[in-house]
């Protein structure tokens, strides 16, 4: 009876396959956004706040309240811009959803996967690395800064996001040495940025 109940690999194609992917109560994505927005030397974002139960139910959701946070500031933008004109006169334009939502979930999952991927490979050389879901998590959880900066603080919103990457991904990285750990952080910073100059 008690073999029974142990957990059997699920079925990718079941949703209780991916249940375990968003089994995160409301404290729990709480403290890990409050831990995305503030970064601490020594308290690794993976470690501390993870905990070895990594979910995509936060990162998701971070990136569309991004998403529309986005395109609204987009339809303002314009609205704001136009509005003197005499013969002006308001449309939304929907397609800021579009461009926006393909800008963030691209960003929050290829970058990661990139960064996986060269962490993976460079693990044969004694490097540590998280598992692909713990990456995407650090990611999503990061732009949760974004959120209520979306109009004015964009520039604190990125340092601070890539100061959670920086510090999770530089352990890692600098078991390959110190001049890939340098790499690797500025390219981490500079996509970042990036995303910061896109938003």
């Amino acid at each position: 009876q008690l073999l029974a109940r142990q957990k059997q690999p699920r079925n990718f194609w079941t949703f209780e396959f991916y249940q375990a992917f968003f089994d995160v109560d409301t404290r729990q994505v709480l403290e890990r956004i409050k831990g995305s927005v503030m970064p601490l030397p020594g308290k690794n974002f993976v470690r501390h706040r993870l905990r070895n139960n990594p979910d995509l139910y936060g990162p998701f959701w971070i990136c569309a309240t991004l998403v529309f946070a986005l395109a609204i500031s987009g339809n303002l933008s314009h609205l704001a811009e136009k509005r003197t004109a005499p013969a002006f006169r308001y449309s939304p334009h929907f397609h800021n959803v579009t461009i926006a939502a393909t800008l963030i979930y691209c960003y929050a999952w290829l970058v990661p996967l990139a960064l996986w991927g060269f962490l993976r490979w460079r693990q044969s050389r004694g490097a540590s690395t998280y598992s692909f879901l713990e990456t995407v998590c650090v990611y999503g959880y990061s732009l949760s800064a974004y959120v209520p900066t979306a109009w004015l603080l964009l520039a604190v919103a990125a340092l601070l996001s890539a100061a959670v990457l920086a510090l999770t991904f530089w352990p890692p990285a600098r078991a390959d040495g110190r001049a890939t750990a340098l790499a690797v952080v500025a390219t981490i910073t500079a996509l970042h940025a990036l995303l910061a100059v896109g938003c």
